[in-house]
């Protein structure tokens, strides 16, 4: 082998370990998270501070670095086309395009990203300063090509995330989860977060027909009675029937007008305004309206301007940390396993919140609870008794309150009655 063969020799090598050094930094660098890179800066602020300058930057840093990557490899494979070429003839050029093939899928794709997976903050620091010249170097070229290719397919080139989707992030949860990389408690938490976007109004609230209410004429007196019995700090205030809410009183007000002898007065001398939202509006909108307005309940109402029922903050918050009981709450569970295998559950419970809970799957449709699937699919005023099937699921009423189903035993999968 003559002494220009063995330079090609040894550029083929240079490029092979250079493809394999950027296939790294691409993987430990597209799987770090901004929160990751900034516990790598407090470690190694120096090399871990360029680990969340690219992070916070990455779309920018990973053109550059594509583009690197495509022209190493191209040269690389170039390279041992020429060498292969020169040594062995025109079965030496097929030979060697076979061979680099396997060469860089396994030394300069396979090998480098496996290793980056397994040790990713190692990869991102040892491989950052490496990128920031990269994106320092090629950024212009890049971005040109970028213009080239916008040109052939019009557009705005790549949009701002979401680079991982919610059901991505569900996965990764479980995933930690099932590791023990995070608590079973936090993986709730995250998945809690995320359907938390896409929940309104009317699947959190208390319906009317489980909101306490007050007349306007009642007494201060008969007010305060009613808080110590229920115990609750806040009623809503109704004129004619409870489609005419006129405010909210709060106790504390009414405590006071007692103790200074008003007990005899009206409750709607006390009202204050309440906040009214629509059943559609979602519940993140409705967190963020009642902290600003500093409210902690809201009247929910339908499309026919009636009252639908009533959100408060409490119900807001336990659709991100679960169920919250208080001294006052009645300790009845929603959900309780019989020795059968049958559920009692409480037909207020969400569809969906019964899916995820016992893992069935209830169909969706012009209803949020339990007892609005028996509704829907009855046809008729459920009475105590009836079932309904679906989905290999039977459902059976077992406790009716006048037209309103209270809870339903829902039969194991054996089938037992």
């Amino acid at each position: 082998m003559s002494a220009a063969q063995l330079a090609l020799l040894a550029v083929v090598v240079l490029m092979t370990v250079a493809a394999a050094v950027l296939a790294a930094a691409e993987t430990a660098l597209t799987r770090m998270t901004r929160t990751r890179a900034a516990a790598l800066a407090q470690q190694d602020p120096k090399r871990g501070g360029r680990v969340v300058s690219i992070v916070e930057n990455l779309q920018r840093y990973l053109n550059s670095l594509y583009l690197s990557v495509n022209v190493v490899q191209t040269v690389q494979a170039a390279l041992l086309g020429v060498l292969a070429y020169t040594l062995f003839g025109p079965i030496g050029l097929v030979l060697g395009i076979l061979f680099d093939v396997m060469l860089l899928f396994v030394i300069a794709e396979a090998a480098p990203k496996t290793w980056a997976l397994q040790h990713t903050d190692r990869a991102a620091l040892f491989t950052a300063p490496l990128v920031e010249l990269i994106g320092k170097i090629l950024r212009a070229p890049a971005r040109g090509l970028i213009g080239v290719a916008n040109i052939l397919l019009p557009g705005k080139g790549l949009k701002k995330g979401p680079f991982v989707t919610e059901d991505e992030i569900l996965a990764l949860a479980g995933e930690a989860a099932e590791h023990s990389v995070i608590e079973e408690s936090e993986r709730v938490l995250i998945e809690s977060i995320i359907n938390f976007g896409d929940t309104v109004a009317r699947e959190i609230m208390v319906p009317r027909t489980d909101m306490v209410t007050i007349g306007a004429d009642a007494t201060v007196s008969e007010l305060v009675d009613m808080a110590i019995d229920k115990g609750m700090s806040r009623f809503p205030v109704y004129g004619e029937n409870a489609d005419d809410i006129e405010g909210v009183v709060y106790v504390k007000d009414a405590m006071r007008v007692e103790r200074e002898g008003g007990g005899d007065s009206k409750v709607m001398d006390l009202v204050r305004p309440g906040l009214f939202v629509p059943e559609t509006k979602p519940v993140a909108d409705l967190l963020a309206e009642m902290q600003s307005s500093h409210n902690h309940l809201a009247v929910v109402v339908d499309e026919y301007g009636g009252t639908a029922g009533l959100a408060t903050l409490e119900d807001l918050l336990e659709e991100l940390v679960g169920e919250i009981h208080d001294e006052f709450d009645e300790d009845i569970p929603l959900v309780e396993h019989l020795p059968s295998g049958d559920v009692l559950v409480n037909a207020s419970m969400n569809v969906d919140d019964i899916n995820d809970e016992l893992h069935l799957s209830l169909p969706e449709g012009n209803w949020d609870s339990v007892g609005g699937l028996v509704f829907g699919l009855l046809g008729r005023v459920a009475v105590a008794g009836d079932s309904v099937e679906t989905e290999g699921t039977k459902i059976i009423v077992e406790l009716v309150d006048g037209r309103r189903v209270v809870r339903v035993r829902i039969v194991n999968k054996e089938g037992s009655a």
